[in-house]
This record gives structure tokens, C-alpha cells and sequence, in this order.
């Protein structure tokens, strides 16, 4: 049976861009601004990547996967948070993101701040409310906030990104960018299907499965990531070499394009083998595996 990956993506799309819409406050609700930076973040384009991977991740096991959207939802809040922050003067200094001005640029470096705290905040209130009105057990639910809190804190994005701040402009190692990759970008994404297989009562050892498949998913999404600043894509959302000119870790810079477009498919194909015994169920996740290393955005 044939799968249509992109039109099961714009759908997920669709889905989590409504209850984002209908969960966020309005706009125009006083004092505007911050609700106005808020909205504009979180609206200003994006896969919605991890929210979809943990979609994906409880219909591996179940198929009631809208009880799961104020979780997904309260994932990408927070992973708008991060980019919001990794976007400031003192970070990354970006002008765009998405292809559009970046948040502090349009609202000022103050109100930036402040959108992407509230997010963060937002994001585990969310995941506390939803635990509350959704049914799941309350088990369940804390182990899912205590991946998310881990995958974004020292544990996870916060060590990856301080250590891509200290190797900026700095000569690094294949141990530095591996945990820069691992713990920035891969975190997330691996904690993303985690929770929503957490979420629909997967067994340990399938927790576990997925665990390593998400690691080396995120891994790749990275590399392509680096990749896609190297040579460009129709939608990238920054300026082509980037990264480059600002020296940063990326794995094109230490190794070649040859070599990350190899390492690319070597992560696919491992992350592949993790969940080979899954029923087709998993065909989601093995598709938009596949579909990292093609992407052009």
C-alpha cells in the first residue's frame, strides 16, 4: 500500500497549526506586544517536525492520536522558544529564521526574550493542563514532562548550545560536535517520539527501540542541516553558508560534503534498524527518516 509522505505531513500540519491557534491567547489581548511576538514565532513557518514525530510516535501503537495534540503542541512551543533565544544578538545573531525577520528584530531584543520565556513556561503548563483533562495516567504524564524537561535543559539543548557558543570561531573536535549535535538537536527529536510512544503504553524495550532510533534521526536531521547551509535549499529561511561564515561546528566543516552526505544515510540506515521489527504502524517514522536526508528545507 502506498504512502504519500507529504500530504500526511501538510495533514499533521494542519492539525497542530489549529490547536496552536486555539490554545495560544489572541493577539490583540493587552499588553499586544508580547502576545503579538509570541504568535508571530510560532506562526512564522516551520515543518513542525517534532510535534509530527510524536504523533507518529503514539500511532505506532494507537490510533486515537488526537488526545496527543496539546502535548505535541506544548513541543513545539518550547522548541520555538529555543529558536527564538538562539536567534538574540548574544547567541546566534541572526536576522532571519524561516525566511522571515527573526523575532528580535521585529519586536526588539526585550520583548524576544520575554516571547521565548513565555513559551518555555507555556509549554509546561500545557503539558500539565493536558495531563490533567486527557485521561492519561498520571504516571504516564510526569515521566512524559521529565522527558521533555530533560531533552531541553543540561541534559539535553542548553549543554549542546553552550558548547556551540564556546567552539564558535574556535578549532574543535569530533567529540565536541558529536555532543553539540547529540544534545542541541538530537535530544529533542528523540525525546519527541519517546513521549508519544510513552503516551500510548508502549513496553520498555519499544521505548527503548525508539529511543535509538530518534537519537540517530535527530543526528541526521543535523548533518542535513549542515548540508542544506552549505549548499542551499528553496527554503532554507537563512542566508546560504551561514553557519560558515560565523564558524561554527557543523560537520561539513570538519569532515566535507562527501563525507556528511554519507554520514547522513549511514544514521537513516541505522536508525532504521532499530525499529525493523515494528509492524507497518511505524511506516510514519521510517518515511520521514528517509525523507531527512532528501529534503531541500
Amino acid at each position: 500500500m502506498s504512502f504519500d509522505l507529504q500530504r500526511y505531513l501538510k495533514a499533521r500540519k494542519a492539525l497542530i497549526d489549529r490547536e496552536l491557534d486555539r490554545l495560544l491567547p489572541p493577539q490583540n489581548r493587552y499588553p499586544e506586544k508580547i502576545h503579538q511576538a509570541v504568535r508571530y514565532s510560532i506562526f512564522a513557518g516551520g515543518k513542525r517536525l517534532r510535534p509530527i514525530l510524536l504523533l507518529a510516535g503514539y500511532q505506532t501503537f494507537k490510533d486515537d492520536f488526537r488526545r496527543c495534540l496539546p502535548f505535541a503542541c506544548a513541543l513545539e512551543m518550547l522548541h520555538t522558544y529555543s529558536l527564538i533565544h538562539d536567534d538574540l544578538p548574544a547567541m546566534d545573531d541572526d536576522d532571519f529564521r524561516r525566511g522571515s525577520p527573526t523575532s528580535h528584530k521585529v519586536f526588539g531584543e526585550s520583548i524576544a526574550i520575554l516571547a521565548g520565556d513565555a513559551l518555555q513556561a507555556e509549554a509546561f503548563a500545557l503539558l500539565a493542563t493536558a495531563g490533567f483533562e486527557s485521561g492519561f495516567p498520571a504516571k504516564t504524564v510526569l515521566k512524559v514532562i521529565a522527558d521533555l524537561a530533560q531533552a531541553s535543559g543540561l541534559s539535553g539543548m542548553i549543554t549542546g548550545q553552550a558548547l556551540d557558543m564556546e567552539t564558535q570561531g574556535k578549532k574543535y573536535t569530533e567529540k565536541d560536535l558529536e555532543f553539540i549535535h547529540r544534545h542541541k538537536t538530537s535530544a529533542l527529536i528523540r525525546a519527541s517520539i519517546v513521549m508519544g510512544a510513552r503516551l500510548a503504553g508502549a513496553r520498555e524495550k519499544q521505548i527503548q527501540a525508539l529511543s535509538g532510533f530518534g537519537e540517530r534521526v535527530g543526528l541526521a536531521f543535523q548533518v542535513a542541516d549542515d548540508i542544506l547551509d552549505l549548499k542551499g535549499g528553496k527554503a532554507f529561511g537563512k542566508p546560504r553558508g551561514s553557519d560558515k561564515r560565523k564558524r561554527k561546528a557543523t560537520y561539513t566543516d570538519l569532515f566535507g560534503l562527501k563525507k556528511a552526505e554519507q554520514r547522513s544515510r549511514e544514521l537513516v540506515a541505522e536508525a532504521l534498524k532499530f525499529i525493523e521489527d515494528f509492524s507497518d504502524r511505524a511506516r510514519p517514522l521510517r518515511e520521514i527518516a528517509k525523507f531527512l536526508i532528501e529534503r531541500t528545507y
